[in-house]
């Protein structure tokens, strides 16, 4: 079911990317560029990159570039629970940081780069909306390396919950979480760390007391501090055209994108390249 490829089987260090971001984070056909650019910065760092989705009947672990342009808007975004339906029924499924990380959890794979992480949507209990990333994350042995937790999201919450879970929450040279966009506003964090050096010994001594994941938080380069305004507005647009479940998060990045003059969609962009490439050195620090 689980098809590796040999680059990744016989590499030291690897870090997993998901196929949602291809497949629905970006307008069509800038996902594509966006996921080959974030393999390359993990090979520049030393590491090799496991990029993961479902193809023809099986999940594939290291995808070709032939491969990876098959994830279109059309494919299945496949969090934990899709991954078996998506093999049987030989669909293409994107994978979400959550069906990312059941692979890695299957395959061995320790690190993982993504954009920002899922949790508590706003309004909790209405809708009663937790995202399964959080619970993948917590049974996974595995880092995340992420620009804090998706700012659409309740923040505070979602960093509750992490608490409750036993996930880890470590700052990269940041005294606060970040907000995806936005580097400033977020709450405290338990930890900082000054290097990837230092993220990786604190991954190493979590496992060795039998921890799951850890959250390693990167404030993004270029921070966008004017965003909330825009996103309350995408979300009121998400109510009101009935937006829920999976597809809140595309509509919302949509919505930015269109309405920021490009500004999110760049800043996305270079996030996500950044995150996937400080998960690399981690894992070469390993």
């Amino acid at each position: 079911m689980i098809v590796v490829s040999d680059e990744v089987r016989e590499a030291d260090a690897v870090v997993a990317l998901e196929t949602t971001l291809v497949a629905h984070g970006f307008p069509a056909g800038d996902g594509l560029a966006v996921g080959l650019e974030a393999e390359q910065r993990v090979r520049a760092a030393g590491a090799v990159p496991a990029t993961i989705g479902v193809l023809d009947g099986k999940i594939r672990v290291g995808l070709s570039a032939e491969e990876l342009g098959r994830f279109d808007a059309s494919a299945r975004k496949a969090g934990p629970r899709d991954l078996a339906a998506c093999v049987v029924q030989r669909a293409v499924g994107a994978t979400t940081v959550g069906g990312t990380l059941a692979v890695c959890r299957a395959a061995g794979i320790r690190f993982m780069g993504t954009g920002g992480l899922g949790g508590v949507h706003r309004g909790f209990p209405k809708p009663p909306d937790v995202s399964a990333d959080l619970g993948e994350l917590a049974r996974t042995t595995a880092l995340v390396v992420s620009a804090g937790i998706k700012s659409l999201l309740d923040v505070s919450a979602t960093l509750e919950v992490l608490e409750t879970l036993g996930v880890p929450v470590l700052g990269f040279r940041t005294g606060t979480l970040p907000l995806f966009y936005s580097a400033h506003g977020g709450p405290a964090v338990p930890a900082r760390v000054e290097s990837a050096a230092e993220a990786a010994a604190v991954a190493r001594a979590h496992w060795g007391l039998g921890g799951g994941g850890l959250l390693l938080a990167r404030p993004p380069d270029d921070s966008l501090d004017d965003v909330e305004p825009l996103i309350d507005e995408a979300l009121a647009a998400a109510a009101r055209d009935g937006v829920t479940g999976q597809a809140v998060t595309p509509f919302v990045l949509t919505y930015l994108h269109e309405h920021s003059g490009g500004r999110t969609l760049a800043a996305n962009r270079d996030l996500v390249v950044a995150n996937a490439g400080l998960a690399a050195e981690v894992a070469a620090s390993n």
